[in-house]
């Protein structure tokens, strides 16, 4: 009953509420005609910069940073036209954080809008639409001021607005308001944004000058120099560590230069000759002093002026248009007329072009030659006209999978204009997807309306695939930030939306805070709850036809009998929602096993890429895999770090090691000494060794009773993980160490360190004090005092302990071999050592209290007031300080250290509208490999890149062929030595047979041929251990073969239907 309360408040999020309403418990106050509205609640206090929820928009600052985001917390904005695309841009500007939100419409809600606008519902017919939209907007984000104005606009309303947006307004009043954007001082961004069908389009002006702060959004470039000559011009070698991402003409700065001091001024430099681990300077070095070490290059990030044309110009001079598709290249200039001819049928006839009229088709294509004719510099030769009828056909349509993809795209931009990030969409993109139409051509007959929520939709693709979407059974993995979006959409589409209809979702995770800044189905109430669940519900109340089970079950082999062989059998499509590699590995590998569509998608900040993998057509997601993440050596990162990164990966493992490993091994010693003891002396290395001198270390001297004990730890924590372990390491190699081979020790990347000296006065220093204790006091139970978060009374207590003087010892081994991958040194008497610590442990031990259990704290980075981040970036700071790194600052720190995935809204929402489109063309089946498209897109540049997805390898032997989808399905319960013969009637030697990661039958072993009259599923049983349920028909084998010229041939997975009720195709 419990999850019946929660679906109850996932619906009411839905629905308008008190907590969205004015002061008085109404609607709120829209602003009446020149009236700004009134001041957004989201942290401006008498000027003062607003202050960022960072547990709220962690993963939006990731991308944006602080400064861009208090540029957005200032900025007001105007969305005009709420059909499906001004409630999906609108959605994205109030989750990023926009200072207000007013929405416009002078319209009234109609049937056909509820195929496109998630905030609507059938109770909002006949209501004004931004009326209807503006306590459900308010919802997604209370620091936001959401208004909505219903009078016709006029250039006065505009003035009050930073950035306006216009998604169903003719070109006339365009022009019009454009004109007054632009002339405007400081000017209005403008920005005009259309969807018709599967067709789309974008304009954006924002002004006559407008300057780029950050073009791409990416860290500024850096090297570690090797060498630099002194000549004309000067060449600048960089170590081999990583590849140089300069491009010739870059500007860069360089600091810390040995020897060639002349460098260090400030001044940047111009890049030329850019290679993979080296460059050239326009700078005559040979008077200057000769390099000796030393030195870091970085890149500078300069400003860009953009000057954009007005629309009324552009309309003229489009200049180069921004392309999606190279099987495209002369789209834009037709869809440019195609957009100019539209408005002029409206304009004629009061309305949109009817579906499947071919009068109104001829209209329209005479508006569009009649355009073309008077065009002077952009007369088209040849004019489609096949694509102009999809056009006027589909074009009143705004489709839920075309709105999210532009609304995404389109948010973004305003995010441009607020803020100089990234650079703008300079000035067009058209965007069409005809290749979802189906296949089949479509009767006018089709595309009637029924009257129902989904008649924009049959307007395009008819009522037979409608019908198709409403009965498709679908599987989505994951209710996250992707999740809500494909939920939102797969509501509005009716997809899974009849009887016949089942959408499954699941996803283990629960909501944290951190969600709702891009997961907008979920609200804070629903913080701590289950993400399926909730999500199932909202999307529930978009469309109450949806037909949705939600699970909390991971998709892993563990759950392979919640989601089991039936259950795959009823599937049409798969869709990812997901956030790692693993799992998506996983999907790939079931979806190829049951051969069932896979739509793939992700997004790394601004930045998003879909994958289609449809079976028999394309290559599965496993085939090609990114290289993995360079990971930095043990040694790099235990001695000789020289970037932050590498002091907060140490940083984190300290941490882990300290607050968690420890405690948990103290707890598995305490639970059960003598099995402890005997796992201990097992393993009998150095690493088990280690382990337990610390856990030793951890019960006896650095055991804490009181709080004060735990500020001793921390302070000579301190002195030994910056002071003594830096003066042994220098001790062991001194600054003029030289290698075996002579060359210098300390050479570029390392850097060589200086301890630290503690000091009471220094904030960062008692900072490190105060989260160590409270934690260590945390780990022991201990009480933490109300001073203890007092930073002068906390030095008090430093101030009082005794720090014993240190003294650098001979033959300390430090490894430096950057292949090593554990840092203990092996001993031979580890055993003895290891019996020795045992008996001790077993003494302290006696003197614990009865029952005394540490406890282990697991790192947590989305809570900023439990210490955790606190002490992580006191030790990555206090470290880059030993090293000379330039230090960071806590949210810095969260990201590298937590790992945090840069997340924005607007990405994502464009990410799950292009996956959309393409399941248009898997449910209605029959679409070549052509019509599919996979990308990739960075919203940053822009950048959008659509491409055929690659074809499924093909392998053949003799008259045989297959791909990576088929499965080979035998029926009948054989010996081994019946499939061998059946391998053998294919021309096949088949030599070895496994079933899972045990080995049924090889050739090389004589004591296999016992096994030849056995039967297959026999010997799986006896030697593989298999136990297969009674609903499972068939055991699936691996068959290694080879031909008669002892090639091996990689053949697909073999199946052995066993029992009689089999099925499946026998080859």
């Amino acid at each position: 009953m419990k999850c019946l309360r929660f679906l109850r408040r996932g619906f009411l999020s839905m629905l308008p509420s008190k907590r969205s309403a004015g002061a008085d418990g109404g609607q709120p106050k829209r602003p009446k005609l020149g009236e700004s509205p009134p001041a957004a609640s989201n942290g401006t206090r008498n000027g003062a910069p607003p202050e960022i929820d960072e547990d709220l928009h962690s993963r939006q600052l990731a991308v944006y940073g602080r400064e861009t985001m208090r540029r957005l917390f200032a900025s007001d904005v105007l969305v005009s036209g709420l059909d499906g695309l001004g409630a999906e841009i609108a959605k994205n500007l109030a989750l990023a954080g926009v200072k207000s939100v007013t929405i416009h419409d002078v319209k009234n809600v109609d049937i056909w809008d509820l195929s496109g606008n998630f905030f609507l519902s059938e109770q909002d017919i006949g209501n004004n639409r931004a009326l209807a939209c503006v306590s459900k907007l308010q919802e997604l984000n209370n620091a936001v001021l959401v208004s909505a104005l219903t009078d016709e606009l006029t250039t006065e309303h505009l003035s009050k607005f930073q950035v306006v947006v216009f998604t169903d307004i003719s070109f006339d009043n365009a022009y019009e308001f454009d004109d007054y954007c632009h002339s405007h001082q400081p000017p209005i961004s403008f920005i005009k944004a259309q969807v018709c069908g599967l067709f789309g389009s974008v304009f954006c002006d924002f002004g006559p000058e407008f300057t780029v702060l950050d073009v791409d959004g990416e860290d500024p470039h850096t090297g570690i120099i090797a060498s630099i000559s002194n000549d004309s011009p000067a060449m600048v070698s960089c170590v081999d560590d990583e590849r140089l991402e300069f491009q010739d003409g870059d500007l860069v700065v360089f600091s810390e230069v040995q020897g060639m001091a002349e460098l260090n001024d400030g001044r940047p430099r111009k890049v030329k000759n850019a290679r993979p681990f080296s460059f050239s300077i326009e700078e005559d070095t040979s008077s200057y002093g000769a390099y000796t070490k030393g030195g870091i290059v970085t890149q500078v990030k300069e400003p860009k002026i953009l000057h954009f044309k007005a629309l009324r110009d552009a309309m003229r001079n489009p200049g180069d248009f921004l392309l999606s598709d190279f099987s495209k290249f002369e789209r834009s200039p037709v869809l440019h007329l195609a957009f100019q001819a539209l408005d002029n049928f409206r304009k004629e006839h009061g309305r949109y072009p009817t579906a499947g009229c071919e009068q109104d088709a001829q209209s329209f294509l005479k508006f569009a030659a009649d355009i073309n004719e008077a065009s002077i510099d952009s007369k088209l030769d040849e004019i489609d006209e096949k694509l102009l009828r999809h056009f006027a056909s589909g074009s009143r349509a705004v489709l839920n999978p075309m709105a999210a993809m532009f609304g995404g795209i389109v948010g973004q931009e305003v995010v441009k204009a607020c803020s100089g990030k990234f650079h703008p969409l300079y000035q067009f993109f058209y965007f069409d997807s005809v290749e979802s139409l189906p296949v089949e051509p479509l009767e006018p007959s089709d595309l009637k309306p029924e009257n129902s929520r989904y008649d924009a939709q049959i307007s395009v693709f008819g009522a037979k695939l409608q019908k198709k979407l409403e009965q498709s059974k679908i599987f989505m993995v994951g209710s996250g930030a992707l999740g809500c979006e494909f939920l939102k959409n797969l509501a509005l589409m009716g997809v899974s939306c009849s009887s016949k209809g089942k959408l499954t979702i699941t996803d283990d995770d629960v909501i944290e805070k951190s969600n709702l800044s891009r997961q907008f189905l979920f609200r804070d109430w629903n913080i701590g709850q289950a993400k399926s669940t909730v999500a199932a519900a909202a999307a529930s109340a978009i469309n109450p036809s949806l037909q949705i089970d939600a699970l909390q079950n991971r998709a892993c082999p563990d759950t392979e009998n919640v989601f089991h062989d039936t259950f795959w059998d009823g599937l049409d499509v798969v869709i990812n929602a997901l956030d790692n590699v693993n799992a998506r590995m996983y999907m790939d590998m079931r979806c190829l096993y049951f051969q069932k569509p896979l739509l793939e998608s992700g997004t790394l900040g601004a930045k998003c890429n879909t994958q289609m993998v449809i079976p028999h057509l394309t290559e599965n997601y496993g085939a090609s895999r990114d290289p993995p993440e360079k990971q930095a050596p043990m040694c790099t990162v235990h001695s000789f770090p020289h970037n932050i990164d590498h002091c907060l990966t140490w940083a984190r493992s300290e941490f882990e090691g300290l607050l968690e490993k420890i405690p948990n091994e103290v707890n598995s010693f305490l639970s059960n000494p003598a099995q402890y003891a005997a796992a201990m002396r097992k393993a009998g290395d150095a690493q088990a060794r280690e382990l337990l001198e610390r856990v030793s270390e951890c019960l006896a001297k650095e055991r804490c009773n009181t709080f004060e004990d735990c500020i001793t730890w921390a302070r000579l924590r301190f002195e030994d993980y910056f002071s003594n372990c830096v003066k042994q390491l220098t001790f062991t190699f001194p600054e003029d160490a030289s290698t075996s081979t002579g060359t210098p020790f300390w050479s570029a990347p390392k850097r060589f360190p200086r301890p630290l000296h503690f000091s009471a006065t220094d904030s960062s220093h008692i900072h490190f004090i105060m989260s160590a204790s409270i934690l260590r006091a945390e780990s022991f139970g201990i009480a933490i005092p109300d001073w203890a978060k007092n930073a002068s009374k906390l030095a008090d207590a430093v101030n009082k302990v005794a720090v014993p003087e240190f003294k650098p010892r001979k033959g300390v081994n430090i490894v430096t071999d950057e292949k090593a991958t554990n840092l203990s040194s092996a001993s031979v008497d580890d055993v003895a050592v290891i019996d020795d610590l045992l008996s001790k442990l077993e003494e302290y031990a006696k003197n614990l209290p009865p029952g005394f259990q540490m406890k282990p704290i697991q790192f947590e980075k989305d809570d900023d007031t439990n210490f955790h981040m606190d002490l992580i970036s006191g030790f990555a700071n206090m470290r880059a300080r030993n090293y000379s790194i330039p230090e960071v600052d806590k949210l810095k720190a969260k990201f590298i250290a937590g790992r945090i995935i840069p997340a924005v809204a607007t990405s994502t929402a464009m990410a799950t509208g292009l996956v959309c489109l393409e399941l248009y063309k898997v449910i209605a089946g029959e679409h070549p490999i052509e019509d599919y498209r996979n990308t990739f897109a960075n919203l940053a540049l822009p950048l959008f890149s659509m491409a055929e997805p690659v074809p499924a390898k093909v392998m053949k032997h003799q008259d045989l062929s297959w791909t990576v989808w088929d499965r080979w399905s035998i029926k009948g319960d054989l010996t081994v030595a019946e499939l061998l013969q059946w391998f053998s009637d294919k021309g096949l030697s088949a030599y070895s047979m496994s079933c899972g990661t045990s080995l049924l039958y090889n050739s090389m072993f004589a004591r296999h041929k016992e096994r030849l009259q056995k039967k297959v599923v026999d010997v799986a049983r006896e030697v593989a251990k298999v136990e297969i349920p009674e609903y499972r028909r068939h055991i699936d084998i691996v068959v290694a073969c080879e031909d008669d010229d002892g090639n091996d041939i990689d053949i697909p997975l073999v199946s052995v239907y066993f029992r009689e009720s089999a099925s499946g195709t026998r080859l």
